[in-house]
């Protein structure tokens, strides 16, 4: 499941100062409108102090103590399908590819985090597998060292015959979004035909011995409560777990409350009809509440995201296909690594950029053709919107 949503933070001026530090200043100054085209956004925290270099494990921590080694590629913009709840009938507005990252910036990047502590990429989309240098990206990852879980979110389309490839190259975890397992329901929420070729994917990673598959199902009421059921059956023989996924509100889905599923209410609908439900321990940084059913091989999960948020534990961060930098999925903010990155930035500024950016604090940060770093400072993010 891939989730689409435009950033517009509301920014606000401020008073100009500048801070000066070897190598370049800072300039602090009014904030531009959010949608400015030379300018972009980010968390960071700035001091009166020169900014001084953070340490690679300092880099990962932001202003609540959270630890982020978990890193989300978005490896393209496209999809294959048009699922309801994702992105509007008719699409969204796609970035030109010339401004989409490369195949050696996402490894670049990639390897930047993981040198400085993430143990964790899920390569998502979009949908990841229709770019065409997949399984390269793949290899390269895989050998980055420290990396210790490859994984992919896909909707399984073409994901079987790539599948055996990819397991080759290093993909070492694999969900794939299906939301009912009746056809033509699935040709009515996702626009497009394609159930076969999903389930195909589910037995194929099956049968190449990933295990668990994560089969990652989004609930409406009215669409698709009534096969909740069906779905844990799926993990009676086999080691599939079903993630039961909460509807969320995105731009353009037509969210409405009516068709929420809260957690509790799926919950009863499972223990109803099966015996010998038990929690499993979570690590702290799950975002999914875990259950084992007694005879069944495999497991049952949900992602509370609208009843009970997991904000406090959580240690994602998030690259955009465009380069774009965010550390909360909900937050408005980014800041572009890749624009840095192309202007021929050392890996300590672009450290500095994504420290300033997990560190909480809304600014807008723009790159001259010299190099030098400008950072405008704006008002406190509402905590990244961590009630959210």
């Amino acid at each position: 499941m891939v989730l689409f949503s435009k950033s517009v933070p509301a920014l606000r001026g401020l008073r100009s100062r500048a801070v000066s530090y070897e190598g370049g200043s800072y300039l602090l100054s009014s904030c531009k409108a959010a949608g400015s085209s030379d300018h972009y956004a980010t968390c960071a925290k700035l001091s009166e102090d020169p900014v001084k270099e953070s340490s690679p494990s300092d880099m990962l921590i932001d202003s609540f103590g959270r630890l982020h080694t978990y890193l989300r590629i978005s490896l393209t913009e496209r999809c294959n399908l048009r699922c309801q709840y994702c992105m509007p009938a008719e699409g969204v507005e796609l970035t030109p590819s010339s401004q989409l990252l490369s195949q050696s910036e996402i490894v670049s990047l990639a390897n930047l985090f993981v040198t400085s502590g993430v143990n964790k990429i899920r390569l998502t989309g979009g949908e990841p597998t229709i770019r065409k240098d997949i399984e390269d990206i793949c290899l390269q990852l895989s050998n980055l060292k420290g990396l210790k879980t490859l994984a992919m979110t896909t909707n399984g389309i073409t994901l079987a015959r790539k599948l055996p490839k990819l397991k080759e190259f290093g993909l070492n975890s694999i969900n794939i979004s299906l939301d009912t397992l009746v056809p033509a329901k699935f040709e009515f929420l996702t626009r497009r035909r394609g159930h076969e070729k999903v389930l195909e994917s589910i037995n194929a990673a099956v049968d190449l011995g990933y295990n668990p598959v994560k089969v990652n199902c989004v609930v409406m009421r009215g669409v698709n409560d009534d096969e909740i059921c069906d779905f844990v059956e799926l993990t009676r023989s086999r080691p599939i777990n079903v993630r039961f996924i909460e509807f969320m509100p995105f731009d353009g889905n037509v969210w409405n409350v009516k068709k929420l599923v809260p957690y509790y209410e799926m919950l009863d609908k499972v223990v109803a009809k099966y015996q010998g439900l038990q929690r499993i321990q979570d690590h702290p940084s799950e975002t999914a509440k875990n259950y084992r059913i007694d005879g069944h091989h495999g497991t049952v999960s949900f992602i509370t995201s609208m009843t009970e948020h997991f904000c406090a534990g959580c240690n994602r961060l998030r690259l955009l296909a465009d380069g774009n930098f965010k550390v909360c999925l909900f937050g408005p903010s980014e800041v572009s690594l890749r624009d840095p990155l192309r202007a021929g930035a050392e890996e300590d500024e672009l450290r500095e950029i994504i420290s300033a950016a997990v560190h909480s604090l809304l600014l807008m940060i723009p790159w001259s053709k010299e190099r030098k770093l400008h950072m405008l400072e704006c008002s406190t993010l509402q905590k990244l919107q961590i009630g959210r």
